[in-house]
C-alpha cells in the first residue's frame, strides 16, 4: 500500500475507534449481534465501505498465519451461538467467559478486515456491562503477550492463558485507577526502584506480573512514589 494511502487509513482507523469507543461509553444496549454489527460499521466505515458492518459471506475465506477462518457460510450462527453462550453460561467467572468469547470470536474470524480492533472493543463491552474498568492489549506487546494466547485456544481449545491475561490487564487497569486518584505522585518505576533500592529488571518484572500496583503509561511503567 503506498505511504499516502496508509496514512490516510490510519488517520480513518483512529477517528472510526474514536467514535465507536464513544458509542460504548454511551450505549446501555446488551451485546448482541446487531451491536456487533454496527459497530464494524463504523469502524471501517471510509475504509471499507464495501465490507464495513456485514460479515463474511460467498467466497470470503480468511487466513491468518496458519488459522483458517470459520466458512463463510457458517459465520452468522456461529457469532450468535457465541454471544448467546457468553450471556448464558453461569459455569465460568466473567473473565473467564469474556476470554472464551474473545478467544471464539477471533477463531471464527467473522468479518473480511477488522477482527482484531472489533473483538477488543467487545472485551471492553463486556467488562463495562459488568462495572469493571477497560483495559488495554498493547500492540507492542501482542506478539510475546496475546498472540500466543489465540494460538493456545486454536490449537488446544484453552482459553486459560488469555484468562490470565485479561486478569493481569484488569489489575493494572485497576492500579491505574487507584493510583491516580488516592496518589500525592506518580512516578517512573525506574526511578521508584532506585529509591527503595530495588533493581529495575526485578520491579519491572514484579510489574508485569502485577505483584506491585505498577500501571503503563504510554507504555512505560510508572507506580505510586508512596507505594513500599
Amino acid at each position: 500500500m503506498p505511504t499516502g494511502r496508509r496514512e490516510l487509513r490510519e488517520i480513518y482507523e483512529a477517528k472510526n475507534l474514536a467514535a465507536v469507543t464513544e458509542d460504548l461509553l454511551s450505549e446501555s444496549e446488551d451485546l448482541s449481534t446487531q451491536l456487533i454489527l454496527r459497530w464494524h460499521g463504523m469502524l471501517l466505515a471510509g475504509i471499507r465501505d464495501d465490507i464495513a458492518g456485514r460479515f463474511r459471506r460467498g467466497d470470503e475465506w480468511v487466513r491468518v498465519g496458519g488459522h483458517l477462518g470459520a466458512n463463510p457460510a457458517f459465520v452468522p450462527e456461529l457469532i450468535t451461538g457465541a454471544v448467546e453462550r457468553f450471556l448464558a453460561d453461569e459455569s465460568m467467572t466473567l473473565l473467564e467467559r469474556v476470554a472464551w468469547f474473545h478467544c471464539e470470536f477471533e477463531l471464527i474470524h467473522p468479518f473480511v478486515d477488522g477482527n482484531g480492533r472489533i473483538g477488543r472493543v467487545l472485551i471492553n463491552k463486556q467488562l463495562q456491562d459488568a462495572g469493571v474498568p477497560p483495559l488495554i492489549v498493547r500492540a507492542r506487546n501482542r506478539h510475546s503477550d496475546y498472540y500466543p494466547q489465540l494460538e493456545e485456544y486454536s490449537t488446544r481449545s484453552s482459553h486459560d492463558g488469555m484468562t490470565r491475561l485479561l486478569v493481569l490487564l484488569v489489575l493494572e487497569s485497576l492500579h491505574k485507577r487507584i493510583a491516580l486518584v488516592t496518589s500525592r505522585r506518580v512516578v517512573a518505576l525506574a526511578d521508584w526502584a532506585r529509591a527503595v533500592g530495588v533493581s529495575g529488571a526485578s520491579a519491572t518484572n514484579k510489574a508485569r506480573r502485577q505483584t506491585i500496583p505498577a500501571f503503563r503509561v504510554r507504555d512505560r511503567w510508572m507506580i505510586s512514589e508512596d507505594f513500599r
